[in-house]
């Protein structure tokens, strides 16, 4: 899928200003989750992006078999609309994770995988494999646009949307994408970052 050069200039100068921001907390967000689980402190996550797997980086906020325990854990799977998983009380994730998920600061890793092109800085919310798979027929070009760090499903309710509504939002970004919206949604962003860290 064609990528427009205005957004990934975009990407750049987004991302090494989420960079600079990010380096300030990274050594506090480190020491706290070696000190609570060791290492590593970063994990690398598979996820689906421009139609193709990638892997993306996250703050490792759950324990270090997390994955293998998700099997298990999915009859209490919250989320009862569609492929996604989620537990309010999800005995993975650590007690320093849970702080992290709260302040929104897991994914400010990512700010590497949009300066390196992995990801965009603003595009559809970026899903697992398994997930990916059980897309509706009519929504699968969501998977072939760049996936983004931000976007319009993560600014508009994020967790709290119901799946269909989330790919509706996605949908509607990827056809109307333009540098005013990704200022829009960024801006956005970045108010409730600062300024409502723990809202929906």
């Amino acid at each position: 899928m064609y990528y427009p050069l205005w957004k990934r200039m975009f990407d750049i100068a987004g991302s090494f200003i989420g960079l600079i921001f990010f380096a300030l907390f990274f050594p506090f967000i480190g020491f706290a989750i070696v000190i609570e689980s060791g290492f590593p402190i970063l994990v690398r996550l598979d996820r689906v992006s421009e139609g193709k797997l990638t892997s993306v980086y996250k703050f490792r906020t759950m324990v270090k078999n997390a994955k293998d325990m998700k099997k298990s854990l999915f009859p209490m799977n919250e989320r009862t609309d569609g492929p996604l998983f989620k537990m309010k009380n999800d005995p993975r994730v650590t007690r320093v994770g849970r702080v992290v998920r709260k302040l929104r600061l897991d994914e400010l890793p990512q700010f590497i995988d949009v300066f390196m092109g992995r990801l965009a800085l603003v595009g559809p919310r970026p899903h697992e494999p398994e997930e990916v798979e059980k897309y509706p027929e009519g929504y699968k070009k969501v998977t072939f646009a760049r996936a983004g760090l931000t976007g319009l499903s993560q600014v508009s309710g994020a967790s709290s949307l119901s799946f269909q509504k989330e790919i509706e939002l996605d949908t509607y970004y990827m056809e109307h994408q333009s540098f005013f919206l990704d200022c829009k949604i960024v801006m956005k962003t970045a108010l409730i970052l600062f300024f409502d860290p723990t809202g929906v």
